[in-house]
């Protein structure tokens, strides 16, 4: 009997959030990707440009650089100064080789500002423990699907991103959990072919995945149009350091949350292919599609016999929990997955 009359509260529960949600953003209908975009890159840009303006006074820190190619000391700007700035004074393949830094022995984003005096390293991803890197990859190859599903389809069709779950490169493809709104919609292998080609030119812009910490007010500012990125700003500002927060990345025109890190660049990615768009029925946020995708980084040379292997992986269902299902999406997350 109790059993039941917990089933029936949750099942209640679920429902009204279904509807509330249906209420309060009624208007996504009528918005679209194009149009959204646009505002949420005036607003990160306003709010980037006041953080850069915040900085008065330039202060100097020691960067202690261990090598390759060698140990150096280098004096660069508090605030300002990146390890992708570091690596400009040191050696020029460095700029283009280095996935991330290790920054006092932690992770670190190639383009995210030095805060304090630190120890740097230089890290890609052939190194003789490159898991860190790999799954920075991962996590911006997830990124550019994200990306991809908001640019390839007409904007009368007003696609919303939903989550995407903790890296785990074990399943075989990156995933991006989203509401197309074509319930019924079954991808062509030209169509997926159409996808995997936008993804991939994003190869030769070579954009940078700027990193952007945030207040919660500017995330939901930024994600007002997105019913579901909206929902779960709170409990991702509620699990940063401040508690206040919401870590955003930019690559091109795209933005989204994730605790990172992201890779340096999209010119780091090689061959990138979207495999699959599985419909998936969420028990909360209801018909959803699971797209799919696999990608090796430009650094890695592969037979093409062998990616085509990884990419036939990479279409098979990936198990990975859904949205409402999932404890802890990647958005939420920095890097305690990797150095558990």
């Amino acid at each position: 009997m109790a059993a039941s009359i917990a089933r029936r509260k949750s099942l209640l529960q679920n429902h009204f959030l279904k509807e509330t949600l249906k209420r309060c953003y009624s208007a996504c209908s009528q918005s679209t990707n194009t149009a959204v975009k646009v505002k949420r890159n005036e607003i990160f840009d306003e709010e980037k440009l006041r953080q850069q303006n915040s900085i008065i006074r330039i202060e100097k820190i020691n960067v202690d650089v261990r090598g390759p190619p060698e140990d150096c000391s280098l004096l660069m700007n508090k605030g300002i100064s990146t390890p992708y700035h570091c690596a400009m004074h040191i050696q020029e393949i460095l700029t283009t080789r280095s996935a991330l830094a290790f920054v006092n022995s932690k992770p670190w984003d190639m383009h995210r500002p030095l805060t304090e005096d630190c120890t740097l390293e230089f890290s890609n991803f052939e190194d003789n423990n490159p898991a860190i890197a790999n799954n920075a990859f991962w996590r911006s190859c997830t990124l550019v699907l994200g990306n991809v599903l908001e640019t390839a389809f007409q904007d009368k069709y007003y696609i919303e991103l939903v989550s995407f779950p903790q890296i785990n490169i074990k399943t075989g493809s990156f995933v991006y959990d989203v509401d197309l709104k074509m319930p019924d919609w079954k991808p062509t292998s030209m169509e997926l072919n159409s996808l995997s080609t936008i993804g991939y030119r994003l190869h030769y812009k070579d954009l940078q995945f700027e990193r952007l910490t945030v207040d919660v007010s500017i995330a939901r500012e930024i994600f007002t149009d997105n019913q579901y990125k909206h929902n779960q700003i709170s409990d991702i500002a509620q699990k940063s350091k401040s508690g206040k927060s919401v870590t955003l990345y930019r690559v091109g025109d795209f933005i989204d949350m994730t605790g990172g890190p992201c890779i340096s660049s999209t010119g780091q990615i090689g061959r990138f292919n979207v495999t699959a768009i599985h419909p998936i029925e969420d028990p909360v946020l209801g018909r959803l599609h699971r797209v799919q995708g696999v990608a090796i980084p430009t650094q890695t040379e592969m037979h093409y016999w062998t990616y085509n292997l990884l990419c036939q992986r990479a279409s098979k269902l990936n198990p990975l929990p859904l949205p409402s299902e999932s404890k802890n999406t990647d958005e939420e997350s920095e890097v305690k997955q990797l150095v558990s």
